[in-house]
Formats: C-alpha cells, sequence, structure tokens
C-alpha cells in the first residue's frame, strides 16, 4: 500500500483475519471494507488521506485478498467484523463499505447498532428493501444466469460495470482475476443473504449514501435513493458519469464528500 500501514493478523478458527491501521492513536476509528472479490488495496488512495486526521484500519474480508484459504458468508464476516473491533479495543467505529462491504455494515449496524457511531455506504443495495417480483426472481436465479458465463467474460463484464476507464479496470483485475469462476459466485450469492426486509426499519445514524449515477449493479442505483427516504439523519450523493466505484471514477468527489462526514460526526 502506499502509505505507512502496519500490517495485523487475527487469528479466527478456520483463516487468519489479514488487516492494516494506521492514523492517529487516539483519534476516532474509521472501517474501510471493501467490495465484492476486490481486497484492502481497493482504499489505497484514500487511506493516506484520512490517516492524515483519523486512525483508519482497512481488511481483506474472508476468500478475499490474504485472508485465504477461507469460506465467505455474511454472518462470519459480520462477526469478524466486530472482532477486528475487539482487537483494536474500540468501542464503537465510523464504517466505510463498498458494495458487499457496505452490505456488510448494514448488518453490522442492524445486530450491533451500538458499535457503529456512523456509516458511509458506497454504491450497495439496502438490505432491509422489499424486492419486487422481479428484483425477487433475479436474486433467486442469479446462481444460474451467472454460472452461464465463461470465467474470462464473467471478469470482464464485471470490471466495465465497476470502473469507467481502463486504468481502473486493471487496478481491480488484479485482485479480481485471483478468484476462479466458482468462488467468483459463491461470494456474489453469499453477499445476497443479507437481503431481509424490515417494515419500518431505519439505521438511524448518520448515514452518507453515494451511488454512481451510472451504476447498472442490479437494483442499487433504484435502492439507495428509496433507502434515503427512509432514514432521519441521512445525506444522498449522485456522482454523475460515475459506475459502481464512484471513489475510482470521481476520487476527488468522494474524499471531498468522505473528509466532510467523517469531520462532521467523528
Amino acid at each position: 500500500m502506499t502509505t505507512e500501514m502496519q500490517e495485523f493478523i487475527l487469528e479466527r478458527e478456520n483463516y487468519s483475519i489479514h488487516h492494516w491501521v494506521a492514523g492517529p492513536e487516539n483519534a476516532p476509528l474509521v472501517v474501510f471494507t471493501h467490495g465484492a472479490t476486490i481486497d484492502h488495496h481497493e482504499w489505497e488512495a484514500t487511506l493516506p488521506i484520512v490517516a492524515e486526521e483519523f486512525r483508519v484500519l482497512a481488511w481483506d474480508m474472508p476468500a478475499h485478498g490474504l485472508t485465504r484459504p477461507a469460506d465467505f458468508s455474511m454472518a462470519t464476516a459480520m462477526e469478524d467484523l466486530i472482532a477486528l473491533l475487539d482487537a483494536v479495543q474500540v468501542d464503537h467505529a465510523i464504517l466505510v463499505g463498498h458494495s458487499l462491504g457496505g452490505n456488510l455494515n448494514q448488518e453490522v449496524v442492524f445486530y450491533h447498532p451500538n458499535r457503529v457511531k456512523a456509516m458511509f455506504c458506497l454504491d450497495c443495495t439496502w438490505n432491509f428493501q422489499k424486492l419486487t417480483r422481479l428484483e425477487k426472481w433475479m436474486v433467486d436465479h442469479a446462481e444460474g444466469i451467472l454460472s452461464l458465463y465463461s470465467e474470462k467474460s464473467l471478469l470482464d463484464q464485471s470490471l466495465k460495470a465497476t470502473a469507467r476507464t481502463k486504468e481502473s479496470q486493471e487496478f481491480l483485475r488484479r485482485s479480481m482475476a485471483s478468484h476462479n469462476k466458482a468462488e467468483f459466485i459463491h461470494t456474489l450469492m453469499a453477499g445476497s443473504t443479507c437481503l431481509h426486509y424490515e417494515p419500518g426499519y431505519s439505521v438511524n445514524k448518520p448515514l452518507l449514501l453515494m451511488v454512481g449515477d451510472n451504476d447498472r449493479t442490479g437494483n442499487i442505483r433504484k435502492a439507495m435513493p428509496a433507502w434515503a427516504k427512509v432514514e432521519p439523519n441521512c445525506e444522498l450523493v449522485i456522482v454523475a458519469d460515475a459506475l459502481h466505484a464512484p471513489n475510482l471514477d470521481m476520487p476527488e468527489i468522494f474524499h471531498a464528500k468522505l473528509m466532510d462526514f467523517l469531520r462532521v460526526n467523528s
């Protein structure tokens, strides 16, 4: 990574969680969780900026990056994140998550609300929405649809859907290509288990939602504005010309909004 991050390893029952910490020791903690089939390198450009003012923790979720071999599930990843907070002796943190990382953070705040101070969700669907019939059908049949793709096509289509520039796509290719087709599909399907309709529920924490205006991944572009409407303390940012990763497509906008959010809610 491009900043002075200190690496740590947290031993779990069947695998070792690799995570990195930097920033002022007594500053509020900000935890960064990457998207599906990516790893902690997603935040390379972001961590040095945030670590100037805040303590930062980035990690590789199970079955990603250096936290391999391991099997991914939302339930175990949630408990892993809580274990990381315990390991660094922090009662509650600001959570930043992209895509699957944002879905994971929603589960953390749902089941462990006292561990979350505020949350920034970047291009992830809303875990607690009521799906339409078509959306439910798509979730139920996603595994079969994805299996029709060749490994190369699945990777190439994912890269094109995530970031606009060839440079960003090649940056992501290193991590995404480390997953074979079966692993790729398993992680995506395991991620879909976070969807559980909770009528009347709101996170009720300071919340920043950011979505690329041209994100065509699942129902994210539709779901995030709908989610924002039910939250009492929420800002929605729609980033023009961005796809599934505004942090890569429009880093200046992402970093400005992130730092403003952290300063206000720390």
